[in-house]
Formats: structure tokens, sequence, C-alpha cells
């Protein structure tokens, strides 16, 4: 076992804290238009404050078109009437803080909405006082805009088709790492630096707590956008090597701090997502010295299970790849940083279905899950009806689809590819972010308890037996044992502090490790297979603290078993 390290200093109040990430267009909704919005938040608060949760992270809620659910935003400084009000949103803010949770925005300031302001007067002309704002480029030499290949650079965008859309009006191309509705600003310019962190500041003052910052390390672009390689199966380019952590991220991120955070820092938190982060990089953005962002997302875990031609290539996971990864990252911020724990988000399917066995074993599956993760050093995030082992919705035609993502890979793959459509939606409905964004199942009744009205996306027809309501009656509750691991976290600092150390590493079904500090210890132990798995005899033991069957078996572990102990 390793040896206790102990911090000098008190460590920052979310090392003991759960996030809890809401979705809000399918979380509740309160007026039966079929999207969810501030007025069911505000009614499930109870539940959530129950559940234990410490933090609150909303995704966006602020004015937008819609073309990706809200990530692109017209103004910042107003709530989409689809979700309410400004009033709205400031007595959620007092329902959250009068039950001792805290509330996090989430901020998108790599892109804007097409419709936001800035982006209507830097389209108005080449010589708008606002036209570096955002990235323009004139077509590839030797080509007439418009015509295929005259892109300034060959970069794919993250939702198919090219980065670069031609805006007829002026003549000009401006880069979008998303949808074309999505232009990205230019973080070269200081005025728009400027611009975003008064923003910032804005809602602080308002009494929000934090940021979830979007795609945050995207933000620092090579500014000769050079063309990337062209991957295999592949239209376009990939450009992902002069925008991920591009060369002054850093300076960007510090003066964000200086001119947003400084002197209020302590009771806030900053979350950075970061697709593409290195360890190395990590320890840079969370070393407080450094005074960056106090956590990272990062993504490595969660393309585990991605084939050779990538998200939509699913091959499944070997338990022995994700702690190999766990584990680098565990002992890559032991000593400076700190990390994410999650397995779900609004980006991600359903945990129990994509890693679990959400049909005999959903309740096992889904705690063993939940334990193993919660287990580990850092901050665990949980997703909305996560809580509740929800699972992926039996998609049946890409008419069931809503998320843009999804909808563009499937005509692309077909189409522009000729793969085959069955094959092309057999991995849809494993991988689409869409599995996320079914609403919440409340109770048994119409709709799930989530609208009177009808959906924005079908409920999943599993509504009728795997609602809030009747797990938190089960004798076999997935919400319940959260509670339990939420509690657990609140009340031992081994579970906060203690050091990590991996244990039969090479074991296929076994994940097995120990968290230890200041003469306490305590070992996790699961069985993540459907049948039956003995022990190493090499593991030490001790009385259980949390399992998810009623009983222990000696060393035996049952399908998808989890044990807790507490080791002398």
């Amino acid at each position: 076992m390793s040896t206790p390290n102990i911090p000098a200093t008190e460590p920052a109040w979310w090392t003991g804290a759960v996030v809890y990430q809401i979705y809000p267009r399918s979380f509740a909704d309160s007026n039966g238009d079929g999207i969810g919005d501030l007025g069911g938040i505000v009614a499930k608060l109870d539940h959530l404050a129950d559940l234990g949760v410490d933090v609150l992270w909303l995704s966006p809620i602020y004015s937008s078109p819609q073309h990706d659910n809200g990530y692109d935003i017209s103004d910042y400084r107003r709530i989409d009437p689809t979700f309410g009000t400004l009033e709205q949103f400031d007595e959620l803010l007092k329902g959250v803080h009068s039950r001792g949770m805290k509330l996090v925005m989430d901020l998108v300031v790599n892109h804007t909405s097409s419709e936001h302001p800035w982006f209507i007067d830097s389209s108005s002309s080449v010589n708008s006082p606002k036209r570096d704002w955002y990235w323009w480029r004139e077509a590839r030499e030797g080509f007439s805009p418009g015509e295929r290949g005259a892109e300034p650079t060959n970069w794919g965008s993250a939702f198919s088709g090219p980065s670069w859309t031609l805006h007829p009006a002026t003549g000009q191309y401006y880069l979008h790492l998303f949808t074309p509705e999505q232009p990205d600003l230019n973080w070269e310019n200081p005025d728009v630096r400027a611009a975003v962190y008064e923003m910032m500041t804005w809602w602080l003052d308002r009494g929000v707590d934090g940021f979830r910052m979007d795609v945050i390390n995207f933000i620092s672009k090579n500014p000769a956008l050079p063309d990337g390689p062209v991957p295999a199966g592949k239209l376009w380019g990939d450009g992902s090597p002069h925008y991920i952590s591009g060369p002054r991220i850093h300076d960007f991120l510090q003066e964000m701090h200086r001119e947003v955070f400084e002197g209020r820092d302590a009771e806030l938190i900053t979350v950075g997502e970061m697709p593409g982060v290195t360890i190395d990089e990590a320890k840079l953005f969370t070393d407080p010295a450094r005074r960056e962002v106090d956590m990272v997302f990062q993504f490595e875990h969660v393309g585990l299970d991605y084939g050779p031609g990538g998200k939509w290539d699913y091959k499944g996971l070997d338990l022995r790849d994700l702690k190999t990864s766990w584990n680098r990252w565990q002992k890559g911020l032991a000593d400076t940083g700190w990390n994410s724990l999650y397995l779900n988000n609004h980006d991600q399917p359903r945990l129990v279905s994509r890693f679990g066995d959400d049909a005999k074993y959903r309740y096992e599956s889904a705690t063993l899950w939940a334990a193993i993760l919660h287990l580990h050093r850092g901050t665990p995030y949980i997703y909305q009806g996560e809580e509740i082992g929800m699972t992926n919705a039996p998609f049946e035609a890409v008419s069931d689809f809503r998320d843009v993502e999804s909808i563009n890979h499937f005509y692309e793959a077909t189409t522009a590819l000729g793969q085959d459509p069955e094959e092309v939606l057999r991995n849809l409905r494993i991988m689409s972010r869409d599995n996320a964004r079914t609403p919440v199942q409340w109770t048994g009744r119409e709709q799930a308890g989530f609208t009177t009205g009808t959906p924005w996306i079908d409920i999943n027809p599993n509504y009728a037996s795997l609602n809030a309501e009747a797990d938190r009656a089960s004798g076999k509750s997935v919400f319940r044992f959260y509670q339990q691991l939420i509690e657990l976290r609140h009340k031992d600092e081994t579970v906060r502090l203690g050091d990590f150390s991996m244990l039969a590493a090479d074991h296929p079904a076994l994940y097995a490790f120990t968290r230890s500090y200041n003469g306490s210890t305590l070992l996790t132990v699961g069985n993540v297979s459907g049948d039956p798995l003995t022990q190493p005899a090499d593991l030490p033991t001790g009385p259980l603290v949390l399992g998810n069957y009623k009983s222990l078996d000696g060393a035996e572990l049952r399908p998808w078993e989890v044990r807790i102990l507490r080791i002398a």
C-alpha cells in the first residue's frame, strides 16, 4: 500500500462534493409543452436534496436557436423562453442555495450561435469592427468560393462535413468546429476575451457558483490554421493538433482566472471539459499554483469501446483497458491536480446499457459501476436518471433521433460513404447521444410524469417499471445506493483524499483497488461480469462498509457484485 499523503493545507470543499448534471430539456416539464424547463427543475429540488448531491450543473439554458440543443448561444444574458425567464432562474438559484447546494452554469465560449449579435455584426461586412471576433478566411488559392476543395483548410467538423462555411454576402469562409450555426470565436482578439469575462462576472455577481467550461481547451488555435491529416475512411482532415490545447491556452485560462475568479475562487468550482487532453497537460491545467481550473473532464476512458473507425464503430469494452486508463489518471494527478469522475453525461450513452447488463442485472450492474466510480479519487458526477439506473432507448429508425451529430452521421455514412443503413443504425442505437437525452422517468403514469404534453423526444417505453417513484420504493433501489455512496464520501476522508492503488490489474473481470489515508484503508472489489467469480486468495479482507447484495458469500462474488470493505 502507498504512503498516506496528508495535505499541508485544508483540502478544497469540492474534494468531498458530488455534482449532479441536469439536461434541462429532458429533466422535468412544468408547463406541458413537452420540453423540460426551470419550473420543472424547481419542482424536483427535493429529489436532488434527498439524493445528497452538493452541486447542480445545468446544461445551457441561454437564448438559443437550438441547432445543438442550446450549445449554440445567441444571448449569454437571457434565458431561452423554452426554459423560462431570468426571474425563474433566480427562483431556482434561491431554492438550490436554501437546500445547501450550489449551482454551476455551462460556459460555452469556444463558439456562439450564428444568430448572436456579435456574429451578425462580424458577418455584416469585411470591414466590420467585429470582423476578427471570429475566424474568417479567403477560399483556398486556385479555387473559387463555394467549389469543393475551396475551404481554407481541410478540417472536418465534429458533426460531419467541413468545418468551414462560405458566407456568400462577403465571399469569405468562417470556421466552425461544430455545426455551421456555431461559428468559433477568435480568442486571439483581446476584445473577445474582455466581453466573455464581463459576461462571466455578470453571472457570478448574480449568485452562480462556478462554470463547467465546454470544450475550453479548443479556444486557442494555431493562427496559421494549417491542414490536418485525413484519417482512413474519412472525407475531411483532422485539425485537432492545431486547436486542442493550443499555443496560448494556458495564457487565456490564467487571464480568465485573474479577471473573473480572483478573490472569490475559494467558494466556486471551475471545470474544464477538455477533449484530447493528456495527463501531463491536465496536471498543468489543474495545478492550484497555476490558477487555471479546479479539474478537467477528460475523454480517454469513454473512447475505449470505440473500434478502428471511431465512435460509430462500436467494439465493446475490455475492462483491462479501463483499469489501465483510470490507473494512469489516478497516479498522474495523485500529487498535483484533481480528477473529474464520470461515466455518464449528456454526450454519452447510458452507463448500465453500455458497460453493464440493462436487463437481468440492471440494479446490480448500475450499482457496481456507481461504487467503482465514486470510490476513486476525484469529484464524482451523476447524470440525470443515472441515480435510478435509466437505460438506452430502443430507437428503431433514423426519424426517432433528434441529435444533430447522430442524424448527420447517418446521412454522411449511408450516402457519401455507402455504408449499410442497418449497420449504421445499429451503432447509433448503442452510441447516440440521444440515449442520454430521453426524458427522466419520474413515475409509471402517462409520459413518465415528465410532461402533460407530447415530449420533444420519445420517452423510453420501459418507464412503466423503471422510474424514480418505483425505484425509491423498491427493496433494490439504485437511488438508495447512490445516497449511501454520497454519504460515505461526505463522512469518510479516505474516500475524499486517500491514495489510490490498483490491484489485479490484468484480471479481465475483477475491478479491485484500495484507498488509504491517515491509517485507514478501504478496499473496493467488483465482479464486472454476469458470471460468478472467485476472488484471488491474496486480496485483503475486512468488514463490509457497503455492497449491492444483502449479504456476503465468502470469496465468491456473484454476478455484478461490488463490495466496499474496511481493511484493518
